[in-house]
Formats: C-alpha cells, sequence, structure tokens
C-alpha cells in the first residue's frame, strides 16, 4: 500500500533528532542551564513535547535586526486539561503564572487548553513545575503524540455528561508518554500524579513494534501530532470531525452504551501543496464503551507504524487512510486488535451548542457561560476580564470548564448569587452572550501575530476590525440575528478550524508599515461549510485584502437572505449552490481506495 511503501522512505531530520533524543531528553538540560534568552532549533523540537514552543516578537524582529540584535525570545507555555475542566484553585494558580510570568493575560484555546505567552527562558522551570504542583500539566500538550483530548464540557449532572467526560480523562491518562525525562527535567525527578488522570496502564494491544519505555509511542513516537475528541452526535462542541480520532456516543435508556469510532479528520494545510489537504474524519466502526482505550491504541499505533516519517506535510494520519482507502484502514484496525469492529450505529443529525448564558445545571445549581474574545483573558480599557474573573475565583471558589469555542463556563453556582454575578459582571465590563452580536458569539480566531511562527499575516487583532465589517453588513441586510460560523486564522494550519464552518478566513499574504510593522494582509475566503463541522468549506476568492471582506461577502450575503430556502444556513446555502472550488477530502471520497496524492 502506498502509506506503507511512503513511510519507509528516509527520515526527515526531526525524525532521527527524536529518536536520537533519549526518550525526549536530548540537549534540553545542558541549554536550559545555559545563559541566554534561546535555544537551539533542535532544542527547540523536544521541548515541544514537554508543552512549549520557542517564539520571539515578531512585532520586534526588522527594529531590533537594524539595531544590531537578536530575535526577542520567549516561550509559549500551554497546559493540557483534559476535557477542560479546572478547579478554581489552579484557575488562580494559571492567573498568576500569567501575571509573574508571562505576558499579562491568559488565553483558552481551541482545544480547551490555557496558553502563557511570554514567558522567559529562565522562568521555564518555575513555571512548569507550579503547574504541576497545581496538579496540571504540560507534558504532551505540544509534540508528536496524543494532545489534550477534548469532551463536551457542559456541567450538566446526568450519567451521559459523566460519562463522557470519564471516558475522555481515561483515555487522556491510558495515551499519555511513559517516558521519565518530564519530571527529571522540571521536578527534578518527583512525579506528580494528578487525581483525575490515573498513571498510565500497561499496553491493551501489543504489537511487534512495542518498545519497552513508550509501548505505544516508541522512541521516535510519532510522525506528527495526533488530536482526538469525544462528542454527542446531538452537541458535537468537541468539533468532532476535524479530530485525528473521534468518539461519537451511542446513548441508549439515558447512558452511554458505546461510541461510532471516526479517523482521518486534520484542517491543516500547504497551499503550495497539491499533495497536502484538509479533511474530515471517516467511519471506522462501533466499539463497546469498555474497548475504547483498545481501539485508540490501536489507530495510535497503526498511525506510528505507517505514518510519513518523510516528509513532513504529509505525516497526519488523514494521509494515511487517504493513501489507502478507508476500507484498507479499517481492516487493518482489525488485524491490530485481532478482530474487525461492528459496523457503525445509526446516529441522530448532528446539531452544536456553544454552552454559553445562564443554564440551569439539573442538580439546583446554575452554570453561567462567558463568551471571550479569541479567548483572550486579559484588562482591556473598560473590559477587565483577566481582574474579574479572578475576583470571581477567589470569592466563590467554584469550579470552571473550558470550551473548544474558546469561551469559559462558570459551573455549580448558587441561584441565590445570580443578582451578585450580573453585578461582578457589571462592575467588571464582561459582556454576556445576550450584549454580542450573533456573529460576534459563533467567531474565532487564532493568535497569528507577533507569537506565532508561522503566521503570514494577522488574525486575533484583526479580529474587532473583521467583526466590525460582518456586523455592519450583517445588519444592514437584516441578517443580524443570522447563526454564522466565521474563523479566522493567521495561515493555512487552521487552528481556528476555518475549513469547516460557514465562512473560512485564512490568512495569505503579509501587509507591513512604513516602518516594518505588521497590518493585515489578505485571506483566502472559504464557504460552504457549516456549524455542525461535519462538512469542507470550498475555497470561494483568493487574496482578498482585509479591509475589503465584508464588502466581498455582501452580494452573497444579499442573495441568502433573498433566495434561501426554509431554514437553510448560509453554508448550506453556499454548498446548494455549488459556490467556489472543492478543496479537501469528504468522507465519500475517502471511502473509497484512492491513489496517492502526491
Amino acid at each position: 500500500m502506498a502509506g506503507e511503501l511512503g513511510s519507509r522512505g528516509k527520515p526527515s531530520k526531526v525524525e532521527l533528532l527524536k529518536e536520537a533524543s533519549d526518550y525526549l531528553r536530548g540537549q534540553l538540560p545542558e541549554e536550559l542551564a545555559e545563559p541566554g534568552a534561546s535555544i537551539s532549533e533542535d532544542a527547540a523540537s523536544i521541548l515541544k513535547f514537554h508543552g512549549s514552543y520557542q517564539q520571539d516578537d515578531r512585532d520586534e524582529r526588522l527594529k531590533r535586526k537594524r539595531e544590531g540584535l537578536d530575535k526577542a525570545y520567549s516561550f509559549m507555555v500551554r497546559i493540557r486539561i483534559p476535557g477542560g475542566r479546572i478547579t478554581a484553585a489552579q484557575y488562580l494558580v494559571c492567573d498568576d503564572l500569567a501575571r509573574r510570568f508571562g505576558n499579562g493575560s491568559l488565553r483558552i484555546t481551541t482545544r480547551q487548553e490555557f496558553q502563557l505567552h511570554g514567558v522567559l527562558k529562565q522562568d521555564l522551570k518555575p513555571t512548569i513545575r507550579t503547574i504541576n504542583e497545581a496538579l496540571l500539566s504540560t507534558l504532551a500538550a505540544c509534540g508528536d503524540v496524543e494532545r489534550n483530548v477534548l469532551a463536551c464540557p457542559a456541567p450538566i449532572k446526568d450519567a451521559l455528561h459523566d460519562q463522557l467526560q470519564t471516558d475522555a480523562h481515561r483515555f487522556a491518562a491510558h495515551c499519555a508518554p511513559r517516558s521519565s525525562s518530564y519530571w527529571e527535567l522540571w521536578l527534578d525527578g518527583e512525579r506528580v500524579e494528578i487525581p483525575d488522570l490515573p498513571p498510565p496502564g500497561p499496553s491493551l494491544v501489543p504489537t511487534p513494534g512495542d518498545d519497552p519505555v513508550e509501548p505505544i509511542y516508541g522512541k521516535a513516537y510519532l510522525p506528527r501530532k495526533f488530536k482526538t475528541a469525544f462528542s454527542f452526535p446531538d452537541d458535537n462542541c468537541t468539533d468532532v470531525y476535524a479530530n485525528d480520532l473521534g468518539y461519537l456516543a451511542v446513548v441508549e435508556a439515558g447512558r452511554i452504551v458505546g461510541y461510532n469510532v471516526i479517523a482521518g479528520g486534520g484542517l491543516g494545510t500547504t497551499p503550495s501543496a497539491a499533495k497536502t489537504f484538509p479533511a474530515l474524519a471517516v467511519p471506522v466502526g462501533y466499539v463497546e464503551r469498555d474497548r475504547i482505550l483498545h481501539v485508540g491504541e490501536a489507530i495510535l499505533k497503526i498511525f506510528r507504524d505507517f505514518g510519513n516519517r518523510s516528509d513532513r506535510k504529509r505525516a497526519r494520519l488523514k494521509y494515511v487512510i487517504y493513501d489507502w482507502g478507508a476500507d484498507a484502514f479499517r481492516a487493518k484496525v482489525g488485524e491490530y486488535l485481532g478482530a474487525m469492529l461492528e459496523p457503525s450505529r445509526p446516529m441522530p443529525e448532528l446539531e452544536v451548542h456553544d454552552h454559553l448564558g445562564w443554564h440551569d445545571q439539573g442538580d439546583g445549581r446554575l452554570w453561567l457561560g462567558l463568551p471571550v474574545d479569541c479567548g483572550r483573558i486579559r484588562d482591556e480599557s473598560r473590559l477587565r476580564l483577566l481582574s474579574g474573573l479572578r475576583a470571581f475565583f477567589e470569592r466563590y471558589g467554584t469550579p470552571a470548564r473550558l470550551t473548544c469555542q474558546q469561551s469559559i463556563l462558570l459551573i455549580d453556582l448558587d441561584p441565590a448569587w445570580r443578582g451578585d454575578i450580573e453585578r461582578w459582571l457589571e462592575e467588571y465590563g464582561i459582556a454576556t452572550v445576550e450584549q454580542i452580536s450573533t456573529v460576534r458569539r459563533w467567531s474565532m480566531a487564532c493568535p497569528a501575530l507577533p507569537t506565532c511562527g508561522l503566521a503570514v499575516t494577522e488574525a486575533e487583532r484583526a479580529f474587532p476590525g473583521l467583526m466590525a465589517q460582518l456586523e455592519a453588513e450583517l445588519s444592514a441586510l437584516g441578517l443580524a440575528d443570522e447563526r454564522l460560523t466565521v474563523r479566522m486564522t493567521g495561515c493555512p494550519n487552521g487552528c481556528a478550524r476555518p475549513y469547516n464552518c460557514d465562512i473560512g478566513l485564512v490568512g495569505r499574504s503579509a501587509a507591513k508599515t512604513e516602518d516594518g510593522g505588521n497590518q493585515p494582509g489578505t485571506y483566502t475566503i472559504y464557504l460552504g461549510g457549516r456549524a455542525h463541522g461535519d462538512r469542507l468549506t470550498r475555497l470561494y476568492q483568493d487574496y482578498v485584502p482585509f479591509d475589503q471582506i465584508g464588502e466581498t461577502l455582501r452580494p452573497l450575503l444579499a442573495r441568502f437572505r433573498d433566495e434561501r430556502l426554509d431554514r437553510e444556513s448560509f453554508g448550506d446555502f453556499c454548498d446548494r449552490l455549488g459556490l467556489g472550488s472543492e478543496r479537501g477530502v469528504t468522507a465519500e471520497a475517502a471511502s473509497q481506495t484512492l491513489p496517492p496524492n502526491s
């Protein structure tokens, strides 16, 4: 099979580096102990597995270069939070670190985690140590491993939501790296056990490729990152089809009896490389609830053994499935398990909720979902979200949940507190979902410049201007209440999932000010996905200047208003009209045995 042949090509430099790293040690101990603001590229590649990226302030690059200075280096630290569950004490530790070692902000990611930006090299160890002392971790938040495992964060007190969160935590624990290098480097060898994440158990699917230290990953770990999500079909808030591995709950008599397993989602792409594309996950089969770890481990090991280790642009599970065809992939899963999976069970129509606003938990308590623009928790002008949330958790001490839409849910609230909480919102200038536009409610953007090394143009910093354009157009057309999922990224890697929403905006080219600063450049507009996350967008128009996005979309939005079918969304309308050129791989196409796309 093409994937098997491709995986045996000459290993890339990164593959050789990982294998020689002595299970994620490499030169990190020595380089972190040396003076200076940065570490080598090789050490930075290994550092990712420990949950941190080396970055620099790209706004300062040209100025510093002119002055003969090195780049303004710092580190992003990502905190792994399976299912988005966090206590008040843990939140306050993250807040302390953001103020003490970071840039004064916390950022909620699209994978239910926190990111700290601006951490200096000498502060990495105390930052990561403190995170672990709070019973959180950064291990495997980045790198070529299973990333943070997603689960519906709604704190509804019933068996279904408890089971889904439990299963996500079990899977996250089972797939954690086993190497002791993390604790040796950051905790002086003292391993901290996280109560919600029991230590990894033994390998459940023994294969000839198993390593004694890392039985799931091996010495070179995975070819690239691997992402997993658990979801309900009637609440796909984790965007399960965009993940390498997805578990869609099958419910009988109010309980989860098993899962429909899907695999091969992934939205990153390189426009200049036709061999790359976004893809949605395809059906693999049905598994009983007590076998989810076996199936997940088998799929991880197939990726380990057959993923492309020569070309990192093509080193994701979606390309293995595309090259083999879905039937051959299902057969390989059966081979690793010793038996084929049952066919997928019938499922209800997909729906998605963002869990914002006031809701009854089902146990006499309430939760309040707060929108957070681009996930950025900070104090800025009248909006003092960083200070406000700190005051909230210090006063009430209740837990929280982070969502895949970059929002935060304040949970376990006594109904008697509601009046005081609403006064607290007003005091700190914190908007509720009723006080923002519908398009802003359903929109996201990645961090992009100035911290992300991959960004070609702006996203988060351009987000307010984008919202102003779209809010004006929608209001003028009488569509202000229309639910539109709009997602913006500063590059084609797709961190804010722009390839399966109503309107995706992907950074295409940069723009500079006269003094070398950054400003929004041009973007590719993608149309025709939908909020449910189960259909890819099509490329509609390329190289659209930022300030022309609204006027470019205006004729389409007007046509949608006048020609839409009953209850038809904008994404459904664009898909029905076939607007734009095809982009990506559908589940139907991947279900056939296809030739290699290389």
